[in-house]
This record gives structure tokens, sequence and C-alpha cells, in this order.
């Protein structure tokens, strides 16, 4: 009788399908999350990214699957000294609007990255102290001081073209990309689909399929129900409620990767709130049952997590140690820092962001609430939710986060260090965490070059924010594709899990 419903169910959910954009498409992808702005620049979120990589370039690519370095609009790059850049352009390549790309283009939108109006990236933007374009295939940039990572984000920061974009209103400028990249924009509608097609002029070469869509499907059973009426070719974000079912699925097959993402709960230490005591929030990490999260929601389709950042970024430390699920060790805490009887807390986070994120965090206040706190639940859409943690609402919170430069040193920036607007610092540090001592560490790591030196200072940033309990990291998610079986699709996930339409053949 249940399996009769779910089908039924799932009958019913692809009737519902808006096929007749996915009949026109070559390539039909379903993702989990859908783009927000069209402005390259106007967000950092993985998933924003990932559409716009479509559209534009960087100056550096990241290759799927290992995403090393790799040319772009830059064909060479190299450090000239501390704070000295060059990189020597691509010549021939034209905008979607015929437009040729020079250095002026490439000064422009890093210049403009600077406005906050524009730009959430200006973490990077910021570091930059000057621009100068020798000539239209040369680019010398010198940053206010040594910037490690500089390069390793050269592939995100996506460049857009001058003439253009200064005439543009910001409506447009918002939903209509002209860039470099592999595909030109056809149609977004909002909430069901962006359609795109194959730059012929394209400096790679044209892509192979000529027109593709990518869906964003946030509910779950609606991604399961085009998979299972072969409505899409591609799920990025198999359901992992769903994953035994999509298994027994004979016309699918399943890609299952480790993800870099990990999840954790941020959290304030700010004066005069509980927060500010140690003890309490070490009793907060104790206090919840991480392994039955990843056995019972996550249906094991996760991994512990020790510390924020992963295995392939400096500044891991493999000898971190979480602290383990001991809910009387909680309460002993507790007590201990004067509140025996528990205090009010907010358990904050999006529920359309990430694997089973409102879950979790229902999981996370039911924990809390057994060793005696008062626990209210805020999760909401991630469009209204991110926007509430940039400017500082939540003290405790639920978030995702991998480092696109591999450098734990930029996470700690955005992350944890004392949120400083001017410097664009702590932009993600939602609850204001504030450590002098750890400010001072990562100030200090980011004029570091040498890489041994580099990682030992990251890793001691990186024990000392385990040990201060900045954060509680929760588990790094499994990315779990599937691709419909017959159509001679070969699909490479990527480590950040964009989708690039032009690597997939």
């Amino acid at each position: 009788m249940r399996r009769l419903t779910l089908m039924t169910l799932v009958a019913a959910l692809v009737l519902a399908l808006p096929t007749m954009a996915l009949a026109k498409a070559d390539l039909v992808v379903a993702t989990d999350a859908p783009p927000k702005s069209m402005n390259p620049h106007a967000y950092s979120s993985d998933a924003n990214l990932s559409y716009m990589s479509n559209f534009f370039d960087g100056l550096l690519q990241r290759k799927a699957p290992e995403g090393k370095l790799a040319p772009a609009l830059a064909t060479k790059w190299k450090r000239l000294d501390d704070v000295t850049w060059k990189f020597e352009l691509r010549k021939g390549v034209k905008f979607h609007n015929g437009n040729k790309f020079t250095a002026a283009d490439v000064k422009f939108t890093f210049e403009r990255m600077k406005d906050p109006k524009y730009s959430k990236l200006l973490n990077i933007a910021n570091s930059i102290q000057s621009i100068k374009a020798p000539n239209d295939y040369m680019v010398i940039f010198k940053t206010v001081k040594p910037v490690p990572w500089f390069a390793e984000t050269m592939h995100m920061n996506f460049i857009v073209d001058m003439e253009s974009s200064k005439g543009r209103d910001d409506g447009d400028y918002n939903t209509r990309p002209i860039g470099t990249g592999a595909y030109q924009l056809v149609e977004w509608v909002k909430g069901s689909y962006v359609r795109m097609k194959a730059n012929p002029d394209y400096w790679e070469g044209a892509p192979k399929y000529k027109t593709v869509d990518i869906r964003p499907i946030t509910e779950e059973a609606t991604r399961f129900a085009a998979l299972a009426g072969r409505q899409v070719d591609i799920v990025n974000g198999v359901p992992v409620t769903l994953f035994e079912r999509v298994k027994q699925m004979g016309h699918v097959e399943i890609i299952a990767r480790p993800a870099r993402r990990c999840i954790y709960m941020g959290m304030s230490n700010t004066a005069g709130t509980p927060f500010a005591d140690l003890r309490v929030r070490q009793a907060i990490a104790h206090a919840i049952n991480e392994e039955e999260i990843i056995a019972k929601i996550m249906r094991g389709q996760a991994t512990l997590a020790h510390q924020v950042p992963d295995v392939p970024t400096v500044g891991y430390d493999a000898s971190i140690q979480r602290l383990p699920y001991d809910p009387a060790k909680a309460k002993q805490l507790l007590a201990a820092a004067g509140y025996a009887n528990g205090f009010d807390i907010t358990v904050a986070g999006p529920n359309d962001r990430y694997v089973n994120d409102e879950k979790i965090c229902e999981a996370v206040a039911k924990y809390l609430a057994k060793v005696g706190l008062q626990v209210k639940l805020d999760v909401k859409p991630k469009s209204i939710f991110f926007d509430e943690l940039t400017d500082y609402k939540h003290q405790f919170y639920l978030i995702g986060w991998f480092d696109g430069s591999f450098d734990f040193g930029r996470s700690t920036e955005k992350l944890l260090h004392t949120p400083n607007k001017d410097m664009g610092m702590g932009t993600y540090n939602g609850g204001k965490f504030s450590n002098g001592d750890l400010d001072g560490q990562i100030i200090a790591s980011s004029s570091i070059l040498d890489r041994a030196e580099r990682e030992k200072a990251l890793q001691a940033i990186n024990r000392m924010s385990v040990k201060e309990v900045a954060w509680i990291p929760l588990h790094y998610q499994q990315d779990i594709f599937a691709v419909v079986k017959g159509k001679n699709v070969k699909f490479t996930p990527r480590s950040d899990r964009w989708i690039v339409a032009k690597e997939i053949r």
C-alpha cells in the first residue's frame, strides 16, 4: 500500500512538471538550489557561482575532478614579489555581445567588485591596492598585503564586459549575464528553469550540448519524481531519504563521493550572554549526538567532522578530535557556569539549502532541550536566512562551508575573524564570535607565503578554534548524483559541486 502511494505521488508530480521547456533542451540537469542573481559577484555561495560558471570565465579555472588550477582568460600567471601578481591574458576572446575581451575588462571587474552595491566578494576585492594594464593583454595586481591564496580564487572572480556593464541599469545587469562563458542565457524563469545555449565562438571550442536546461528543484519528492519520470538527465542532490529507492531504479546510475562541505553550528561568545562562557559552549557541543544525526537523518550519507576544513584544505589537522556526545557532562558544565536551570536559546538555520538542514536543526534543538535548555527553533528559506546571517541576527545557527581556494586562511577571514566590514572580515561570522588572539593569528598568517610554514600557522588557528568552541563541526556531506542511463551522458562530479555544462560530455 505504501509503495502504491509513493508511485501515485510520483506519477502526479511527473505530470505536474513543466515539460515543454525540457523537451527543447539537449541536456536537462536538476539541482537543489536556484540562482539568486545573474550578477556574478552578487553572492559567494557555491550554488550561485555554479550557474555563473556557465556564463562567465575567470582568469583561471578549476577542472573536474581534482579541481586543480588551470588557465582560462589568463594563459600565464606569476607572483613577482610578495604583493605583486602578473597575469598574461588570452587573445581572441569575445563576450557574448561581440565585444573584445581585454585587460580593461579585468581592471573594471575588480574595481566594481569593491562596490558593495554590486559585490559581496569584498574579501578579495579589498585586498587589491592597485590594478595596472600595461597593454591590452597584461594585468598587474598589487595587493595591500601578501595574499597567499590570491591566485587560488581566480576561478570564481568572473570577468564582466566593461563597455556594456557601465551603461546598463541594475535590473538588467542582475538578470541578463554578458560574459565570455561557454553558454549564453536564453531564458531565466525564476523558480522553474535556466535555459542556456552553447556559445559557438567559445575560446575552448563549442561545448557538446547545444541547449541545456538547469532546473532548480528544491523539493526532494519532486526531484525524485523528475528522475523517476526521466524528465531530467542528471540530478545534483539525490535526496538521502530516497537514496535506497533511487538505487533500485534500473535506468539510473548513482555517483557518490565525499563532499568537501562541512555542516557546522556557528555561535556567539558575546559578553553578557551565556555563550560568553566557554563551559556553556562546551556543554552545547557535548549535548549534540552527531553520530545519531548521521545514522538517522543523513541515512549514513555523511562523515563525522572533527573540524571545519576538509582534508585537501591547507590548515586541516588530523590530530584534532571533536568533543564527544556526553549529555551528563553537558549538564555538569551548565551547572558549573551557573545555568543549572538552563537558559533560552534559539536554533537558527535554513530549511532549503543543505541536505536535511531543517531536520538537523530540529535534532539539535531536541538534544539541547534534553540537557535543560529552553529551545526555540527558527528555520526559514535561505533567501531570508543568509541575509539575516550577514546582518548578524543569530547567536546560534547551522551553516555549511567549504573553501574554494583550498586554504583555511581565507575561511578564517570570512567565518572566524571578528566582523569588520571595512576590512571585509567576518562576513559569515553570524554570531560575531570574537577572540583577539585568534584575530591576531589570522592576520599574521595572511602574510605567510611559504606553504609549510603557512600550514603550521593555519593548523594552530584550527586547533584553537576547536579548543575555544568557536563552532561545532557536525559532518561532511556526501555528494550524491544520479545520471539517467541510455543517453551516453558522461558526467564527472566536481569537488565544488558546480554544474559546469561544458565539462559534461
